[in-house]
């Protein structure tokens, strides 16, 4: 299961623990865990996603002594580099076996190769599926909304992958058949902070537009591709996970993300990008600067949006900027 905080109704713990100027995402996840929305986790891991998410395992550690019964018994800290390099693939490999040690201390269980690899091959079978997804957005020819195919992307985020590829593959084979969805509306992309947030791509779709591309780590940011194994899967997950991460977190690593977004743009026959971010998402707020000015030169029209974290609270600005945005693209 993803750490998610899209149910939380406010964000008064989140402030209390976090302080103002920080992304609504660690807050609302922080309040969550401290209401008990999080009661029915056995164990969490957090990753320093950003400084922000690196914070959420010190508060949310502080808010198991304050609020008694809201930590899991199996609460660990993953740490992930920040840039490719040898030395860096050595340090994630290590930390992913020191996580696998700690599970089967906590857990009474063993993580044996063989079985990481069959796990690992449930989850390409995924990333198969995924590419055919997008392929189907994608296409000219588009038969599955925005909204549809990111609610599907988003249910494999909390369910076990040998069922989430049983539905996924009967969502594909239904949709292959359908006529075209996207005749006489402006092919978006959207792209930016986390959202995991349905609405958001309902709102930009009940605009006149579909969304046909995505980049978002609640998703497919590189279709699928798949982990290669050979002969050490920890080594192979390692590899495969820091060298081919598509965030702003990775440093030294802007051309080659702006290249990945060109062609997306390219095989999407986007019409424009929709960026988004959180308030005081340093990563993705700077970043989107930089792929404006760069895609903008390129011709692609850019529309930047500021948002809070949770359910659309800000509906009636955001769809005043998407109509004129989509007047411009026509």
């Amino acid at each position: 299961v993803r750490l998610r905080g899209l149910e939380s109704q406010g964000m008064e713990i989140g402030d209390a623990y976090f302080g103002p100027y920080i992304c609504s995402f660690p807050k609302c996840i922080l309040q969550m865990a401290a209401q008990g929305g999080y009661a029915f986790l056995d164990g969490t891991v957090i990753t320093p996603g950003c400084d922000s998410m690196r914070r959420l395992d010190e508060c949310w550690r502080k808010v198991g002594q304050d609020y008694p019964g809201t930590l899991p018994d199996f609460f660990f800290f993953y740490g992930v580099p920040h840039k490719t390099a040898p030395h860096g693939l050595l340090w994630f490999a290590e930390e992913t076996r020191r996580l696998i040690q700690a599970v089967e201390a906590h857990f009474a269980v063993q993580v044996t190769p063989e079985r990481l690899a069959r796990a690992i091959e449930d989850y390409n079978q995924g990333r198969r599926l995924l590419g055919r997804l997008e392929a189907l957005r994608s296409a000219r020819r588009t038969v599955l909304t925005g909204v549809e195919a990111f609610a599907a992307q988003i249910a494999g985020t909390v369910m076990p992958r040998p069922e989430y590829n049983r539905l996924l593959e009967a969502l594909i084979s239904g949709a292959e058949g359908r006529p075209s969805l996207a005749e006489g509306k402006k092919r978006l992309m959207l792209i930016g902070s986390v959202a995991d947030d349905v609405g958001l791509i309902r709102m930009i779709e009940e605009a006149g537009a579909v969304v046909v591309a995505e980049s978002l780590c609640f998703g497919p940011r590189r279709g699928g591709e798949e982990v290669r194994l050979t002969g050490d899967p920890v080594a192979d997950l390692a590899e495969f996970y820091l060298s081919r991460s598509v965030c702003p977190r990775m440093f030294g690593a802007y051309r080659e993300r702006l290249t990945l977004m060109r062609d997306k743009i390219a095989r999407a026959s986007v019409d424009g990008v929709v960026m988004q971010n959180i308030r005081f998402c340093d990563l993705h707020g700077s970043e989107n600067g930089l792929f404006e000015r760069d895609l903008e030169a390129d011709g692609v029209p850019c529309l930047k949006i500021e948002r809070e974290y949770g359910p659309l609270v800000e509906t009636g600005r955001m769809r005043m900027r998407l109509d004129a945005f989509l007047e411009r693209l026509a």
